[in-house]
């Protein structure tokens, strides 16, 4: 679908406008702190939040421009996985990536931890792996002669929970509550984990010998359901390139991967992505493809409220990637196969006819009238 009345966008020509990105300078956001009593009746009514310059979704265009071509300098193609990636990272969500291995997505979380300016754990999941291996545990401190706790490696900003199925449901449950939630409580006391949170989730579909599937409850707390599939010729050709270097990787990661920004600048893009404006007709269109999972005839089971929130979040990401300060339709379509794949389920008789789950999302996408804004 055209796009119309696109604002005008300010060129944006250094990196250094990305140093604007603080939360003091987002248009709603107060540091005063100081709490003032008025009288019930006597209360003003609080001014309208204003709404962040075209400027600012200018910048965060930039940022996401400059993002990927920093990873592309390493991570050779599969642009539109690495775009999605950072749609849910400021979208505030989490993504399950469901991929053969040796596809480099432990090498995509160390170079968006280093073009973020975040820290990146990564944990390999196992059949004996326990909670308190992700979360922590108190140990005794024999010079104090108390017990302190030691985080775990879930205390980070971007975590790679590899091949996430092999554990069983109580790690699972474990880790799914820390992203809930955003806090880890051990022995009656809270430990929060510091924003921004990413968990990249990885499963092998290839497997089932000694994995546990995760219940759908537990899918739908993942924004995203990515499914990554093998490089081009041409990637692949580029990827032996990369690696027939004289440099060891690891060199090549240090002197190339630049820290674009920092953790309080995500956080400062995550706020301009929430004050992206929803059209009415864009919510009504994100309800109606939600509802129409529950009565497709393919689908058994249809997707909750959470998938049309999920929905409306990303694609107001999506906007200001495209410096837009609003959503189209086109964003929301973009984004229905990835929020929704994993929170519908197809129908045995669908499963013996050979349909997918993909395939039925798009017929039932084209039925579905798109509004005119």
């Amino acid at each position: 679908m055209a796009e119309t009345g696109t604002p005008h966008r300010p060129e944006v020509r250094s990196v250094a406008a990305l140093t604007r990105f603080d939360s003091a300078g987002i248009p709603g956001v107060t540091h005063d702190n100081t709490r003032k009593e008025h009288p019930v009746d006597q209360t003003p009514p609080p001014p309208p939040v204003p709404q962040p310059s075209t400027e600012r979704f200018d910048q965060v265009r930039l940022a996401i421009d400059l993002l990927l071509a920093e990873a592309a300098k390493i991570y050779v193609g599969q642009t539109a996985f690495v775009r999605l990636v950072l749609a849910a990272l400021f979208a505030g969500g989490h993504v399950l990536i469901e991929s053969v291995p040796g596809l480099g997505k432990t090498l995509l979380v160390r170079i968006l931890g280093e073009a973020l300016g975040c820290r990146f754990n990564r944990i390999q999941f196992t059949a004996d792996l326990m909670p308190s291996d992700i979360t922590g545990q108190p140990v005794f401190d024999a010079r104090t002669q108390e017990f302190r706790f030691r985080p775990g490696p879930v205390f980070t900003h971007i975590l790679l929970a590899d091949e996430i199925n092999r554990s069983p449901a109580k790690t699972h449950a474990a880790l799914l509550e820390i992203m809930q939630e955003g806090r880890v409580t051990v022995d009656g006391t809270t430990h929060r984990i510091e924003p921004p949170f990413l968990v990249l989730a990885t499963q092998n579909p290839l497997e089932s010998e000694g994995t546990y599937s995760l219940p759908e409850a537990q899918l739908d707390r993942f924004l995203f359901k990515l499914v990554v599939d093998y490089p081009s010729a041409a990637e692949e050709d580029g990827i032996l390139r990369l690696h027939c270097r004289p440099n060891q990787l690891e060199q090549q990661l240090a002197g190339t991967i630049r820290p674009l920004l920092d953790p309080a600048k995500v956080l400062a893009v995550q706020a301009i992505c929430r004050r992206v404006h929803v059209d009415d007709r864009v919510i009504g269109y994100t309800n109606a493809i939600v509802r129409a999972t529950r009565s497709w005839p393919s689908f058994a089971v249809g997707a909750s409220p959470r998938a049309g929130i999920a929905l409306v979040a990303a694609a107001r990401v999506l906007a200001a990637f495209a410096g837009r300060g609003y959503v189209i339709p086109d964003d929301i379509r973009e984004l229905v196969l990835p929020a929704l794949r994993h929170r519908v389920i197809l129908a045995p008789e669908a499963e013996v006819a050979g349909e997918t789950t993909d395939g039925c999302l798009e017929t039932l996408l084209a039925g579905v009238e798109v509004p005119r804004l």
